[in-house]
C-alpha cells in the first residue's frame, strides 16, 4: 500500500496493554504476540507502553540484564517484527543503557521497512514520594532526555512522549506547533496517580493540542510489587474518548478518521493564537489603616 493509499478512509491503530514482569524475554515475547494480534486485525499503527521490555526497580539487577541500543536483541526482535508485519511499530519505551552508571528511557518508532525513523528519550523523571508510601527516584537510574522529537508517519506527524511527561503541557503544546497531528503517550502510571488524573490530564493534552492522543498503558499487579492503572487510551482532537482498555492485558484498537484534526482547529484556531506577555508580580496591598511591610 502506497503513503498516498494511506491516506483515504480511517487509520486504524492499536495500543498493546500489558503486565511487564521481571524477565526480557517473557515481555518481548508477550508484547510481539500482542502486536501480532493487532496486525491480523488491520492495525497499521502499534503501540507499546513504557518500560515494554522490563519491569524492575532493583538498581543492580536492572543494570546487570540491560545492554546498550547496540546489538540489543530486543531491539533486534521488533525491527525484525515490523518488518515482517509490514506496519509502524512504536515501542513505547525500554532501557537502554548509555554509559556505565545511567540508562536512558528510551522510546522507539519502526518503520514498515524494520529501521527506527525515531528515537526519543524521556526527558522529565519520576522523582516523588507518594501516600502510602510509594517512593520512586526515576533519575537515580535513568538519564534525562533534552530533545522535543516528532517523525513524520504517512497519516501525519507523530510527536512522542512518555509517562510523566504528561504533566507538562508546555511539551505538547510544543510537538502540536511543530505540526504533529499525533502525540504518543505510552506509559506505566501508578494505579494511585493514574485513578486520579490519568483520563483527565489525557483528555486536556488532546483538548489544548487539538490533536489525536494515543496512550498505551501497563497494567496490574507486577512481580516487582508495583501497581499500574491500565486504561490505554485514544482520545479525538475534541477531548472525546474513542477506545479505553479498562485494565486487563490485550490491545485497544480503534478507527481514527484524521481530518477531524484539521476540523477541530479550523473550528478553535486556539495553536495559532499564542501572544507574548510578561509575568508581573503585584506587591501585597496591606490591610485599610496599615503600612506595608518593609
Amino acid at each position: 500500500m502506497t503513503a498516498s493509499d494511506d491516506h483515504e478512509g480511517p487509520l486504524r491503530v492499536a495500543l498493546v496493554q500489558m503486565s511487564a514482569t521481571r524477565d526480557i524475554d517473557e515481555n518481548v515475547a508477550a508484547a510481539c504476540g500482542l502486536v501480532r494480534e493487532a496486525a491480523s486485525r488491520g492495525a497499521r499503527y502499534v503501540q507499546t507502553p513504557e518500560v515494554t521490555t522490563l519491569m524492575e526497580l532493583d538498581r543492580e539487577r536492572l543494570f546487570a540484564v540491560t545492554g546498550p541500543e547496540e546489538g540489543n536483541p530486543a531491539l533486534a526482535s521488533f525491527t525484525d517484527l515490523a518488518r515482517d508485519l509490514g506496519l509502524w511499530l512504536h515501542i513505547g519505551s525500554m532501557a537502554v543503557k548509555v554509559d556505565d552508571d545511567r540508562l536512558a528511557n528510551r522510546s522507539y518508532v519502526i518503520g514498515p521497512d524494520g529501521r527506527i525513523a525515531a528515537r526519543y528519550d524521556k526527558i522529565h523523571m519520576f522523582d516523588v514520594e507518594l501516600p502510602g508510601g510509594e517512593s520512586y527516584q526515576e533519575s537515580r537510574n535513568y538519564r534525562p532526555g533534552d530533545r522535543a522529537v516528532v517523525v513524520d508517519l504517512p497519516w501525519g506527524r507523530l510527536g512522542l512522549t512518555i509517562c510523566y511527561d504528561l504533566r507538562f503541557p508546555a511539551l505538547h503544546r510544543a510537538l502540536a506547533q511543530a505540526g504533529a497531528s499525533f502525540i504518543a503517550q505510552p506509559a506505566a502510571f501508578t494505579k494511585t496517580t493514574g485513578e486520579a488524573h490519568w483520563h483527565a490530564l489525557l483528555t486536556a493534552r488532546a483538548i489544548e493540542t487539538q490533536t489525536f492522543v494515543l496512550a498505551a498503558a501497563q497494567t496490574g499487579m507486577h512481580p516487582i510489587g508495583r501497581a499500574t492503572f491500565g486504561h490505554s487510551l485514544i482520545v479525538s482532537p475534541w477531548g472525546r474518548v474513542i477506545a479505553d482498555g479498562g485494565t486487563e492485558p490485550g490491545i485497544v484498537i480503534a478507527d481514527i478518521d484524521t481530518r477531524e484534526v484539521g476540523e477541530v482547529r479550523g473550528r478553535v484556531p486556539s495553536l495559532r493564537h499564542d501572544r507574548a506577555f510578561t509575568l508581573v508580580a503585584e506587591p501585597a496591598v496591606a490591610p485599610a489603616g496599615k503600612e506595608p511591610a518593609s
